[in-house]
């Protein structure tokens, strides 16, 4: 499993990178493969405020319709608009281009919540067996 450094995780499989006081959230490939082919995304507006582990974001693939929760809490502050447009980009770059939105993080010892890279690999390795 080809997890990029620093990045944190959340047992619904939702990836978080925290940079300074904010933190750009998204799926992993892990939840892109499990989807399928994505074909629509709903992803919360500018200003709009997420809370860690509720619901932000929808996610509609030719398997099923999926909830996205949030890694962390804070206010939208970017929105990916390029993936509600090319929503198989989540697909092709969960990590990279596949990004769902930035948030200004409200509070920052929630990441104690998280899992690390390892951590995940581990949960994965686990969810196979």
């Amino acid at each position: 499993m080809n997890i990029p450094d620093g990045l944190l995780f959340t047992k619904e499989h939702e990836w978080v990178k925290i940079e300074g006081k904010r933190a750009k959230m998204g799926i992993t490939d892990y939840a892109q493969h499990s989807l399928g082919d994505i074909t629509f995304i709903e992803l919360p507006g500018k200003g709009k405020t997420c809370r860690q582990f509720k619901q932000m974001a929808t996610v509609e693939s030719v398997k099923a319709a999926s909830d996205v929760y949030a890694s962390l809490s804070g206010n939208v502050v970017e929105v990916n608009e390029t993936i509600v447009r090319q929503p198989e980009l989540v697909n092709q770059s969960p990590y990279e281009q596949g990004w769902f939105v930035v948030i200004e993080l409200s509070d920052e010892k929630e990441k104690d919540n998280l899992m690390n890279g390892d951590a995940y690999r581990n949960y994965v390795k686990g969810l196979a067996q």
